[in-house]
């Protein structure tokens, strides 16, 4: 897995310590996203990673506010520090 995609699968499973399971239901809603393994967290992205990381927080947002976005910026965060920022997505700024 690349680290965009363990990124993803480390917020997913953060959500659905929050949210439980319908954490990866939604996931499976987001486009260029796929759920290979909900209890290892693995997940494929398709397609341009920072633009599905942006849709993947849009997600979990738009069902459940704010607080939903800093759960994913939280989970995010210590994994970001070794890419570069042009890379970091910008809903994990």
């Amino acid at each position: 897995m690349t680290i965009f995609e363990q990124i993803a699968g480390k917020i997913i499973k953060e959500q659905e310590r929050i949210i439980g399971p319908l954490a990866w239901d939604e996931a499976s809603k987001v486009p260029g996203l796929e759920v290979i393994n909900k209890k290892t967290g693995e997940i494929i992205i398709h397609s341009d990673v920072k633009d599905v990381l942006d849709k993947l927080v849009a997600q979990y947002e738009r069902l459940f506010g704010r607080a939903s976005h800093e759960v994913c910026r939280e989970a995010a965060h210590s994994m970001l520090t070794g890419i570069a920022p042009t890379e970091v997505p910008s809903s994990l700024k």
